[in-house]
């Protein structure tokens, strides 16, 4: 194994100088608040949250260098690469979006922006440009950075699912995605059998009892394969933690062995048109008619995999009087199955599917309820106006899964990418031997890292049991921006070609583009991160009312 020393010693001394650019940014932010309202301010606060994003990637980037033991001699130069463009980005403009840069200037960061570039200038200086081919050159033979848990059984959890996806999933899913087609009832039985729908479920209820990190790996390589695939355990995610965490015993005892065995496969059933966000201002409502039992009237959208499921996860107002979030409850509601003749055959409910460019496999709803009858124990942990705190506690996990769904799109559009350009030949040789695609492919593998590892590490803190919003906020909003961006740079790789929809670059850019808005777009993202992270200096806990789009 070789000494890390040499290579961690110039990243170990920038990851504490942008850690002190960090609280210097706070110190802005905090100033500024002291007279102006956040929301005013959201360029500044979004801002800050970038730069706290940003330097956490390079933390999580710094630890897994140190961890790898410098096996592998990719991971040093994916490393220096990383922390020199994060360091650079800081310095002087840091992408927000396309069209927006956060510049050090915006809080008022110039003179802490020339410390930190005069104390990084061992990273800054070295010559990228080489660095940037030797990593191209290192993909192009088939070599990749670290990715070993150094854990036995997690690395062999990784192994079977990688070769699940490559042999159940990547040679079908861009043929599913162009016929708009459900994921096979067989691939989801065989998703099934290798645990997918109860990772996190206790064994005691029949599941796999492990963690978030487990959740996350399962779900990049099933991602890596085809989104849709990936984020068909969300659904079950979603619904067991809550009833996890808040059903009753006989909920608990019902619902999740046949969660985990795959035999139900539910939906989470939150938004509604005009309310995105704002979960507070939820209208459809519930009420226990004459036999105990609860009617559901109102209406839902972006209900993913509605008709398929056999449970819904459903928000909904049960104490009218009650305003904001103290009148919502969630309820558990079974339903029938729907097919292609009758989508939804349950009485008092109806639904239209929305066409969407990606994110296929499992189809978008909206949904009407008229009347729908739920059982009376359908009402989470038996207990009305909890429903609001009852899914603020799968925020975290959502988000964490998310961002793991970003890092296995942001990997396949990179291994696009790199076959494309080996095997492209143009002016009489391949692209890949083409400075501009050989930068785009060793940036996209270094977001991709970055991405990854800040992942890990929030479902690390998850799985510590600390609170970790804020983490796995960070994980969300750097997956989602590695995944397009990779995606698109794919794409121009490809050329002309990639706008053609044989090729399956085309949808993984559109299934990329969606991971920046659902779970809580990135501008949500941004302000859960700086509210969270001034209210931490507070000692108080984050105050934030913004919630996610589930889907």
């Amino acid at each position: 194994m070789t000494d890390t020393a040499p290579a961690l010693l110039p990243l170990t001394r920038a990851r504490d100088a942008a850690r002190e650019y960090g609280s210097a940014a706070r110190s802005a932010l905090r100033q500024r608040l002291s007279t102006r309202h956040i929301d005013s301010e959201q360029r500044a606060a979004h801002g800050f949250a970038w730069v706290a994003t940003s330097i956490s990637a390079l933390e999580a980037l710094h630890d897994w260098l140190a961890a790898n033991g410098g096996s592998n001699p990719l991971d040093a130069k994916v490393a220096r690469l990383g922390f020199a463009e994060t360091i650079a980005q800081l310095i002087g403009g840091l992408p927000m979006s396309q069209n927006e840069l956060f510049r050090p200037r915006d809080l008022g960061l110039d003179e802490a922006a020339q410390t930190l570039a005069a104390a990084c200038s061992a990273v800054l200086e070295q010559d990228h440009a080489a660095t940037r081919a030797e990593v191209t050159q290192a993909l192009a033979a088939g070599l990749w950075p670290s990715e070993s848990f150094h854990d036995a059984e997690l690395d062999a959890i990784r192994s079977q699912f990688r070769k699940f996806t490559d042999a159940e999933i990547l040679p079908h899913a861009h043929q599913w995605h162009l016929a708009n087609a459900l994921i096979p009832d067989a691939t989801v039985q065989a998703m099934a059998a290798l645990g997918t729908f109860g990772v996190c479920i206790p064994e005691a209820f029949g599941g796999l009892g492990l963690g978030k990190l487990v959740m996350c790996l399962v779900t990049e390589e099933l991602s890596r394969g085809w989104i849709g695939a990936g984020s068909l355990g969300t659904r079950s995610e979603i619904a067991g933690e809550l009833i996890s965490l808040g059903g009753t015993a006989a909920q608990k005892a019902h619902w999740l062995p046949l969660i985990a065995r795959g035999e139900v496969l539910p939906t989470a059933v939150f938004t509604e048109p005009d309310v995105g966000s704002d979960l507070g201002s939820l209208a459809t409502r519930a009420a226990r008619d004459a036999s105990g039992e609860w009617r559901i009237d109102g209406a839902k959208t972006w209900i993913t995999h509605a008709s398929r499921s056999d449970l819904m996860t459903l928000l909904a107002r049960t104490l009218p009087a009650e305003k904001g979030y103290a009148g919502l409850s969630m309820l558990l509601v079974p339903k029938p199955r729907g097919t292609d003749a009758e989508p939804f055959p349950a009485a008092g409910m109806a639904g239209s599917e929305i066409d969407v460019l990606g994110y296929r496999g499992m189809r978008e709803y909206a949904l009407s309820f008229d009347g729908m009858h739920a059982p009376a124990e359908a009402l989470l942990g038996g207990e009305e106006g909890q429903g609001f705190k009852q899914l603020m506690r799968t925020f975290e996990g959502a988000r964490i899964q998310t961002a793991a769904r970003a890092v296995g799109v942001a990997r396949r559009a990179l291994e696009l990418g790199v076959d494309y350009a080996i095997n492209r030949q143009q002016f009489g040789k391949p692209i890949i031997q083409f400075p501009r695609v050989s930068d785009k492919i060793a940036m996209s593998l270094v977001d991709m890292v970055l991405a990854r590892e800040t992942t890990y590490a929030a479902a690390r803190a998850k799985d510590s049991g600390k609170r970790c919003d804020i983490e796995a906020g960070m994980a969300k909003l750097l997956g989602a921006r590695a995944a397009w961006s990779n995606a698109d740079a794919a794409l121009q790789i490809h050329g002309g070609n990639g706008y053609a929809l044989e090729y399956e670059i085309s949808r993984v850019l559109c299934d990329a583009r969606i991971l920046n808005i659902f779970e809580g777009a990135a501008e949500i993202q941004a302000q859960v991160i700086a509210r969270g992270l001034l209210a931490a200096d507070a000692s108080s806990a984050p105050a934030s009312s913004l919630s996610s789009t589930p889907r």
